[in-house]
């Protein structure tokens, strides 16, 4: 594509102009102008959609079948939970856990996401959940993505259902073969409510005969062997879904009908924001930052990932603080080995864990407040959010170094990924804007990480719109055309806003956007409305662009792909002769004199219709008779 050149866009066309949020911060691949390829990607991801759609609402409408039992109404075992939860629940937080437990009240099987930021008290709302289903006489199994997970998982069971007789267990690679096998029983001969696995608890020899609810920590980090035994595991029973990677707001309500979505955006009151600073490697600074943290009483992640060189800052460490506990924890340790190390810092015994990024999830140490993350410039950036959520989870403030090597120069790229995580020292901020890299993964992980691809090639923004319409369609809520399949051509009307009236172009040009995506009636005068508020009355070229978008809301309706004036005639061309009352089109056009007329193929002329916009609005209010309403 040269610099010279051009696409025009009619501004009553705006809503086609799309800002492309990708994976990343690279530059974007364009099409040549006047070639079909963005054409053929639109059409392959319409095509994606569409079938992932139509699998989920297939999925979904058949779990409004009943589960075939209820769970108890005492709800006695959870005040008692309640009761003990050490911290206050945030408002987001009190509202997941009730959208969780009228789930389970009804008689169809729950299947529900709660998403919200690292720390945000996920698991205890799927605690909650899981005791009421426990309460039932049902099995609970929970199931995460690393055995490190799973570990915290059930230290936090075992200590929250402590005094209430609940039986957790655990099964994963850090369990002997003896200790699985023990477990294994005790799931079939029903003496487990609640176990929490890792992908172990997919295989063929664990009964799920008893399972009444299944809780997955972070589905999309689970390989496509294990997500095949999950769906076929998630058809009969409830579902509760967790999740720390953002979903835009935009694509949650599109897919409302299809799934259940809690989100809690709300931080606990006494959270801080972790403070973050980039800084180029320096073994003094490291010291001090170090030594500050334990000097508190605090415990320190030193990540590096290089399995090779863990010896040598091990080596370093240890000259620096001979009094202090340093030890290595890393993926390819013997399953005991690593299980004592994560266990001894989970107590406290540990003042230094030098580790690679194999605490990404699930370590969730409250006096663990300082995390340096050396070569931070080789990670993604929604791996250093997650990385960074390590710290800060209690109402300690907590630190994040990322180090950077002094002889590299850094890619534009890997520069501005580690300043985008400086600058969000907010709490929730990062989840929020880190949306480049983060909400396309999210968008990924609930309709499939396969779609992630689909998604970076045609921007998020028109990826979010597609899936709506295609949701839409299939849900029959409205009539299978999309606003830009339809042509309104007006041309002697005056629509446009004047610099006069709307000072600053870029506001100008939201609204002639945002006239093009509003989806009902209500909603367009709803706009136009605060429009006037804020801006004053509107001029007479402003409301005629209203107007043409009701107009176009009125093919929408009827589904009219084509409504054009001239000459005091209105002309409308009908996609589907099918929508159209035979019968009473017959009658009008028999009458005498009639201003109707027929024209081969589904076109209808209109004649002595001013040129005005009142009157065309009038004229296509009376052409409604001859149609048959979708829905």
């Amino acid at each position: 594509m040269c610099s010279s050149d051009l696409v025009n866009v009619a501004l009553d066309r705006f809503d086609k102009i799309h800002k492309h949020v990708s994976l990343g911060c690279g530059a974007v691949n364009l099409s040549r102008l006047g070639s079909a390829a963005w054409q053929n990607q639109l059409a392959r991801t319409k095509k994606s959609i569409e079938s992932i759609v139509e699998d989920l609402i297939t999925i979904y409408s058949s779990r409004r079948q009943p589960r075939g039992y209820s769970y108890v109404g005492d709800n006695e075992f959870l005040d008692m939970l309640a009761a003990s939860f050490p911290f206050d629940e945030t408002p987001d937080q009190r509202a997941a856990i009730n959208d969780v437990l009228c789930d389970l009240d009804k008689i169809s099987p729950m299947d529900r996401v709660i998403l919200g930021d690292v720390g945000f008290g996920k698991t205890e709302i799927a605690l909650r959940g899981a005791l009421k289903v426990i309460a039932g006489g049902k099995q609970v199994f929970f199931l995460a993505p690393t055995t490190i997970l799973t570990d915290q998982h059930f230290i936090t069971a075992k200590n929250r259902f402590g005094d209430l007789g609940v039986k957790v267990e655990l099964l994963s690679r850090f369990r002997s073969k003896k200790e699985q096998l023990s477990v294994l029983d005790k799931i079939k001969h029903k003496h487990a409510d609640l176990v929490i696995g890792t992908h172990r608890l997919l295989s063929e020899d664990v009964v799920t005969e008893g399972l009444g609810l299944l809780i997955i920590d972070e589905e999309h980090r689970f390989g496509v062997k294990d997500k095949e035994r999950i769906r076929l595991l998630k058809k009969d029973v409830d579902v509760l879904t967790l999740t720390a990677t953002p979903i835009p707001r935009t694509l949650q309500q599109s897919l409302v009908g299809v799934r259940d979505i809690s989100r809690i955006d709300t931080p606990p009151k006494e959270r801080l924001p972790i403070k973050t600073t980039v800084q180029y490697f320096s073994w003094k600074a490291l010291k001090h930052q170090i030594h500050r943290e334990v000097s508190r009483g605090g415990q320190v992640y030193f990540l590096h990932n290089d399995i090779n060189t863990l010896p040598f800052y091990h080596e370093k460490l240890s000259n620096f603080f001979p009094l202090l506990s340093i030890a290595i924890a890393h993926g390819k340790m013997k399953s005991k080995n690593l299980e004592s190390v994560i266990l001894s810092f989970f107590a406290g015994n540990i003042d230094i864990l030098l580790c690679t990024t194999i605490i990404e999830s699930g370590l969730d140490v409250a006096n663990a407040n300082t995390i340096i993350i050396n070569n931070a410039q080789n990670f993604g950036l929604s791996q250093l959010y997650q990385l960074r959520g390590r710290v800060g989870r209690s109402d300690v403030q907590a630190y994040a170094y990322l180090l950077v090597p002094a002889e590299k120069i850094l890619s534009g790229v890997a520069h501005e990924r580690i300043q985008v995580l400086q600058d969000l020292n907010d709490l929730g901020a990062g989840f929020k804007v880190a949306s480049r890299d983060l909400e396309i993964r999210g968008a990924g992980n609930l309709l499939g990480s396969e779609q992630s691809g689909q998604i970076a090639s045609v921007g998020l923004e028109l990826y979010t719109q597609m899936v709506d319409r295609a949701v839409k369609k299939l849900l029959q809520t409205e009539s299978g055309l999309a606003p830009e399949d339809i042509q309104v051509r007006l041309d002697h009307i005056e629509q446009s806003i004047p610099e006069s009236y709307i000072h600053s172009s870029s506001h100008r040009l939201s609204l002639y956007k945002a006239l093009g995506t509003l989806p009902t009636k209500e909603e367009l005068w709803e706009f136009r409305n605060g429009v006037e508020d804020r801006f004053g009355i509107l001029p007479e070229s402003v409301l005629n662009i209203f107007r043409n978008a009701e107009v176009r809301l009125w093919g929408q309706l009827h589904g009219v792909e084509k409504i054009e004036h001239e000459q005091n005639r209105l002309r409308i061309q009908v996609k589907d002769a099918s929508r159209l009352n035979h019968e009473k089109l017959v009658g009008w056009l028999c009458e005498q004199e009639t201003p109707l007329s027929y024209i081969p193929e589904n076109t209808l002329d209109y004649k002595n219709v001013p040129p005005e916009m009142n009157a065309i609005l009038k004229g296509l209010k009376n052409l409604e008779q001859v149609f048959t309403v979708y829905g």
